[in-house]
């Protein structure tokens, strides 16, 4: 797969739709590799560069500290590398604001549950890589067939 130097405000653009089609990503702590876990990330159109979390107060995510976020698009054409900081988010109006039912599901105490902790990750340095494979291509690697110059795509190291 060739990927050329993409224009970085439409990988970013690529990247904010996909991660809202589908918002999970793994997560760790940079402290520590053995932290790697699936989270969903709580997002705000009008929050730039700042994405949310909410966990349990006895998670190794508790911890908080610089942290790096792997994600894949649901059609696998959107991949990212982001880093960050963990830090506890303390406001009730960013609470109200993210919380859901799916987020209730997890705290048997609502937004007043004691062992809620709502993490806040401001983003720093991304790579992001989106390409399409597309059906002829997929058909040609089903194949076996060489198609390293067909697959095109676009990469950048950018800010998100």
């Amino acid at each position: 797969m060739r990927y050329d130097q993409g224009d970085p405000a439409e990988l970013r653009h690529k990247f904010w739709e996909s991660l809202e089609d589908s918002p999970f990503v793994m997560l760790q702590l940079d402290t520590d590799a053995d932290t790697a876990a699936p989270m969903t990330a709580q997002l705000d159109k009008d929050a730039h560069h700042t994405i949310w979390f909410f966990t349990s107060r006895d998670n190794h995510f508790a911890a908080g500290g610089p942290a790096t976020a792997t994600f894949a698009s649901k059609g696998h054409n959107v991949f990212a590398r982001f880093v960050g900081t963990l830090t506890e988010e303390t406001s009730r109006e960013r609470l109200d604001k993210q919380w859901n039912n799916y987020v209730e599901a997890w705290f048997e105490g609502g937004k007043d549950d004691p062992n809620l902790l709502m993490l806040r990750m401001d983003l720093g340095p991304a790579a992001i890589w989106a390409g399409d494979v597309g059906a002829l291509n997929t058909v040609k690697m089903a194949l076996g067939m060489d198609v390293t110059d067909s697959i095109e795509g676009g990469f950048a190291e950018t800010r998100i």
